[in-house]
């Protein structure tokens, strides 16, 4: 007994300079917190995991959600060989390698399948991901891809094609907290040992903090652990360690694009709060204010439009302060503009209308421009008819030619526009309307 408690001793001095993030890493799926939804009782892949009966899959999902721990765990279960390769680091002569070394392991004495884990898989290029193909089709290894991005975007088809997407959720503040409390009990791989003191406000704080990243709650844990005064941690220590900006706004990832959608949905939706917390949260985590700027005249374009041609304006308007003023006082000016946008009448006719006139100009090619619509500056021009029979519109009572024809005669007299019954376009419809009721 009193040798095993050496080595217990020995083993907890080495486990210190050993993050605690990774000394606290799932043993099993028990120990796994969040993804209720992917390995939850009954959910087809904890069936498989706990069965070893494994595919070739990619994970999607934040940071701190257990992609690779979970990839570990499916190798134990199926009793495979892991191998790891970082997409930053490793190429086609890397995969091959690992596809030897998974060959040689199946015609050994006591065979055994080989797991390839591959971090930020989207990191690969078009090159590296075929080369895996082969053996992921002949299933000579398991092939398990953890990405932060969308693999509709970053992945060829041909690997998705071979793969099942699995997406894992950020994990929700309760987990965080147990993951914390879990950290805080256990003496031989946590911070059991030194009886730290932590008030329920402040856990959740680190929760907060944390924005679902459990790597990043016990990184954090671990700092203000060894910040603790009298093994105690209170809000002061959690401001000396996040006294930067930790939220996540990822520049060219999956976050991203969800924030920018919530925004515009949000000012499409005429819902100014909602609108204005997203534009807030964009800002907070670091986004360029240039960015939102030109986007917000994207939205006064495609959500307004001419039910308020004032709402383009007024974007190109803060568009301009910005550049500037830069921030802070900038910011004001996005502000001002994406509430507007909000609360203003909406249409979509004109992005619609325009959407549709690309359609036919893509399918119908080059039509020729009609005889009476070309100019005619010479001789030559004029005497093929160049210009005949042109009415000025303008010597035209209301300006208007009846039944006069500007589209190439295979397209008629097609409609695209069609003016909601908001805003000034409502005045518009209804100027339309009687300018046709003469023909």
């Amino acid at each position: 007994m009193g040798y095993l408690k050496r080595i217990k001793q020995i083993m907890k001095k080495i486990n210190q300079f050993v993050p605690l993030a990774t000394r606290l890493r799932p043993k099993n799926l028990d120990e796994f917190y969040g993804q209720t939804h992917l390995l939850g009782p009954g959910k087809s892949l904890r069936h498989a995991i706990l069965q070893g009966q494994l595919h070739s899959m990619i994970l999607w999902g934040p940071p701190g959600t257990g992609k690779t721990t979970l990839a570990k765990l499916m190798a134990n279960h199926a009793q495979a060989r892991f191998e790891s390769l970082s997409a930053l680091l490793a190429g086609v002569k890397e995969i091959r390698t690992i596809a030897e070394r998974a060959e040689f392991a199946l015609h050994k004495e006591s065979p055994k399948n080989t797991l390839v884990f591959i971090d930020e898989i989207h990191r690969f290029n078009k090159a590296q991901q075929d080369a895996l193909l082969p053996y992921v089709e002949s299933g000579l290894f398991i092939l398990i891809g953890a990405t932060t991005e969308n693999p509709s975007f970053e992945l060829n088809n041909a690997l998705l094609s071979r793969t099942r997407v699995y997406i894992l959720k950020k994990l929700k503040e309760k987990e965080i907290i147990a993951i914390i409390d879990h950290a805080l009990i256990d003496s031989e791989f946590g911070l059991g040992s030194q009886k730290l003191s932590i008030l329920e406000p402040i856990k959740k704080q680190l929760a907060n903090i944390a924005d679902g990243d459990a790597r990043q709650a016990l990184n954090f844990l671990e700092i203000a652990a060894a910040l603790a005064e009298n093994n105690h941690i209170d809000e002061k220590t959690l401001e000396i360690i996040t006294h930067s900006n930790l939220r996540r706004f990822d520049k060219k990832g999956e976050f991203f694009y969800d924030q920018i959608s919530a925004l515009h949905k949000a000012v499409r939706g005429s819902d100014p709060d909602a609108a204005l917390y997203w534009l807030a949260r964009m800002l907070d985590g670091g986004c360029d204010p240039l960015y939102i700027a030109r986007r917000i005249v994207r939205m006064a374009s495609e959500d307004i439009g001419n039910s308020d041609p004032r709402g383009l304006q007024l974007a190109l308007n803060a568009w301009d302060i910005q550049e500037r003023l830069g921030s802070p006082e900038g910011e004001l000016s996005l502000a001002q503009a994406v509430v507007y946008l909000a609360c203003t009448a909406k249409s979509n006719a004109v992005y619609t209308a325009f959407k549709a006139a690309m359609v036919d100009a893509k399918e119908h090619g080059s039509l020729e421009v009609p005889s009476h619509l070309r100019n005619a500056p010479t001789k030559l021009m004029r005497e093929l008819n160049y210009g005949k029979d042109y009415r000025y519109a303008h010597n035209e009572p209301d300006a208007y030619v009846k039944e006069e024809s500007y589209f190439p005669k295979e397209l008629a007299n097609k409609q695209y526009y069609f003016p909601v019954s908001r805003g000034l376009e409502l005045k518009i419809a209804e100027k339309l309307a009687r300018l046709k009721a003469k023909t």
